[in-house]
């Protein structure tokens, strides 16, 4: 019997079900040939904390096949060629993804495009000239991107951002360091936010634009990968421009309006975490569940004992509750709604949820839940990093309590 009266529209109910199929064709198989690259960080990354040539290849032949079978660029709008189908594909994609693959499988989450990464809305205002320089990499997923909003002073608070981009003749130089950029060692191109009116952006009335910048563009530099979690590698790195030249035709969106750019961006990102959190935090307890049916103590089972089925119950409700607040947001935002109050809602609970079940399931597992082969510390980090990442779980409650006390109080 299924859990959830919701039934998914059937293009998106066979969507999953071919993202499935893709998952048991492409990914697993890949992992399997390549077994040694993925039980080895020596051969995986090198010494700089950078993905080797090897797994970069694997990374290019996932995001090309997927994009050949249309799931690349499933939520892209289709005026940049994309399919369109909206944020309820665009979750219910992910979930399915980290679902099959939890951390196991990590090719998998090269099959529909981050959003910070590849085609997504952020780019529907770029202009003309760009779309057709940038547009046929990223579709086909031989390029990628990064999203450069957050600096050293700048985190939660965005607007306090420093870069800037001055006028020089027709275009802009810019000049700033940018941090905590997914991709960024990676990317072809930056999305990068810059002041370009000091005077708004001080009073917090816009006055911060987005540029589209070659990461190729002199005066523009990758610094130092920046590990976490006692990881020699990473996915993220120190970011500086200095005096990048950049035109008319780089500008997305407005000038002086970036920072809506920016918050639908981080928008995009807090569906994609709920989306992981709730996937992930359901392949960790499946992994529990089966090693407590077969793993005996002192003559019985684990799945007999309380103290450890007990927990896993808890988990159990806890994503179920945690998949109902996703799917439900999904569909207001879907609709045009602002939902500020239930993405907020969402994104805070699936998160910490989330981390909790793959603890939980590291816990049933004992010392062998440590081990690198179940992948399950990989998923904690992973977990562990999202109840920060695009909006922090204290600044999820600051918005729910502002939407309160604003009036919004349906539940």
């Amino acid at each position: 019997m299924p859990a959830i009266a919701y039934e998914y529209p059937e293009e998106i109910s066979a969507l999953r079900e071919a993202v499935t199929g893709f998952i048991r064709a492409e990914v697993i198989p890949r992992h399997e040939r390549n077994r040694s690259l993925f039980e080895d960080p020596h051969l995986a990354y090198d010494h700089r904390g950078l993905h080797t040539p090897a797994m970069r290849q694997l990374l290019l032949e996932v995001r090309a096949r997927a994009a050949e079978a249309g799931f690349y660029a499933l939520a892209t709008p289709e005026d940049l060629g994309g399919a369109g189908m909206g944020l309820t594909a665009y979750f219910a994609a992910f979930e399915r993804i980290f679902h099959e693959c939890g951390y196991r499988y990590t090719l998998g989450h090269q099959i529909v495009s981050h959003w910070a990464k590849g085609p997504s809305p952020l780019l529907h205002k770029m202009t003309a000239r760009m779309r057709e320089g940038i547009l046929p990499g990223l579709m086909s997923g031989r390029t990628t991107i990064c999203f450069a909003l957050s600096e050293p002073g700048a985190g939660s608070d965005a607007a306090m951002i420093k870069t800037r981009a001055v006028r020089d003749g027709n275009g802009w130089r810019i000049s700033g360091t940018k941090i905590w950029t997914t991709n960024s060692p990676y990317a072809d191109y930056v999305c990068v936010f810059a002041v370009t009116d000091p005077e708004r952006a001080a009073v917090r009335k816009g006055g911060i634009s987005c540029f589209l910048v070659p990461t190729n563009s002199p005066g523009f530099s990758v610094g130092r990968v920046i590990m976490m979690f006692g990881q020699s590698h990473g996915d993220e790195a120190v970011l500086t421009f200095d005096e990048v030249e950049v035109g008319e035709h780089q500008l997305i969106g407005d000038l002086d309006q970036g920072f809506k750019a920016a918050m639908l961006g981080v928008g995009l990102g807090r569906v994609f975490n709920i989306a992981r959190a709730v996937g992930t935090a359901r392949w960790a307890l499946e992994l529990a569940l089966e090693h407590a049916k077969v793993r005996e103590t002192f003559g019985r089972k684990l799945s007999d004992r309380q103290g450890i089925m007990f927990p896993l119950a808890e988990s159990a409700m806890q994503i179920h509750a945690a998949h109902l607040m996703a799917l439900n947001v999904v569909q207001l935002l879907d609709r045009g709604l602002r939902a500020h109050k239930e993405l907020s809602m969402a994104k805070a609970y699936c998160c910490k949820i989330a981390m909790q079940a793959v603890d939980r399931a590291m816990q049933t597992h004992g010392a062998m839940g440590l081990t690198n082969e179940m992948s399950l510390s990989e998923a904690y980090i992973a977990m562990r990093k999202i109840n920060i990442a695009d909006g922090t779980a204290e600044i999820m409650h600051h918005v729910v309590a502002k939407e309160l006390l604003g009036g919004d109080t349906d539940l």
